[in-house]
């Protein structure tokens, strides 16, 4: 496993009470943040665990990823614009394939939703019959057109409309594991 796999912070957070049952804020192209990750998953029978901190930078036709110890140490970045994915990691030559789904299969083993993670964010989903899905604190659950499960946990204290803190994420066999479990923790608005 390489580097970017310890990417992904232990995210243990309480639930909040729902804000109100209204639908999330409009989606926007723009988009700066801060979270946690954590991933559990099944390989070979055996449960293994990563975890980490993450930024979030999103323009309408790029995104920018970097992944970093618990402890705020960049291990990778990620940068994703159309038609193509690049991973750099430390000193590391940038690996890099056509979409980023492809890519983080390509180096992790399992498939970790990054093209998904665009719209999961903000609290929007394709949901498996092909519908746009928006959640809200009272419509919290959705499984998406590529087999996750997802589900809105809590919601950023005072946003008005609703936007989303937690997101857990579930899906089955993918890639070289059975399982996959991810927990997403939104700390808030990147600092300035």
């Amino acid at each position: 496993m390489t580097c970017a796999a310890v990417l992904l912070a232990g995210c243990a957070t309480g639930p909040q009470a729902p804000l109100s049952t209204a639908a999330v804020a409009p989606y926007a192209d723009t988009v700066e943040l801060d979270g946690r990750l954590s991933v559990n998953y099944l390989r070979d029978g055996k449960q293994e665990s990563i975890s980490g901190k993450f930024a979030w930078r999103q323009r309408a036709a790029r995104t920018d990823v970097t992944l970093a110890s618990p402890l705020g140490q960049t291990i990778a970045t990620i940068a994703v614009t159309p038609g193509e994915a690049i991973l750099t990691e430390g000193n590391k030559p940038p690996r890099s394939a056509a979409d980023v789904d492809t890519l983080t299969a390509q180096v992790l083993g399992w498939p970790l939703p990054v093209s998904g993670l665009r719209d999961w964010l903000q609290g929007y989903a394709v949901a498996a019959d092909g519908r746009r899905f928006a959640a809200s604190p009272a419509q919290p659950k959705v499984t998406t057109r590529d087999g996750w499960e997802l589900e809105f946990v809590s919601w950023q204290e005072g946003a008005t409309p609703p936007k989303p803190r937690r997101i857990d994420a579930s899906r089955g066999a993918g890639g070289d594991v059975e399982r996959v479990d991810i927990r997403i923790v939104i700390d808030g608005a990147a600092a300035p």
